[in-house]
């Protein structure tokens, strides 16, 4: 396996650790993070959203997510955006969360 390959699989893993706090599903499997770059230095660059644009929990998330990727081995530094575009929609969950949530 690649060392590229170690580190992606690393952060989702990472990622499955991050919860909303009103919602009892990771940020991954909510389908919050719309993409993952790790560059040839290993910098990543995280772009993802939140379930609603004033949730008052957006930067806590953030910062979590960007403490707990920091911390995968082979990662330099981590940058988290938020984004709104597309706009999260139940869809974008994984079918392990719509279980969890009822939706299936």
């Amino acid at each position: 396996m690649s060392e590229f390959l170690q580190i992606e699989e690393g952060i989702v893993k990472m990622l499955k650790t991050v919860f909303d706090p009103e919602i009892p599903v990771n940020v991954y499997d909510l389908g919050l993070i719309y993409k993952i770059d790790v560059s040839d230095t290993k910098d990543v660059t995280i772009d993802m959203t939140l379930t609603a644009v004033g949730c008052p929990m957006g930067d806590f998330i953030a910062e979590d997510v960007k403490q707990k990727v920091q911390s995968v081995e082979g990662v330099n530094s981590v940058t988290v955006n938020i984004v709104f575009e597309p706009a999260w929609d139940q869809s974008m969950m994984t079918d392990e969360a719509k279980l969890e949530l009822g939706y299936l």
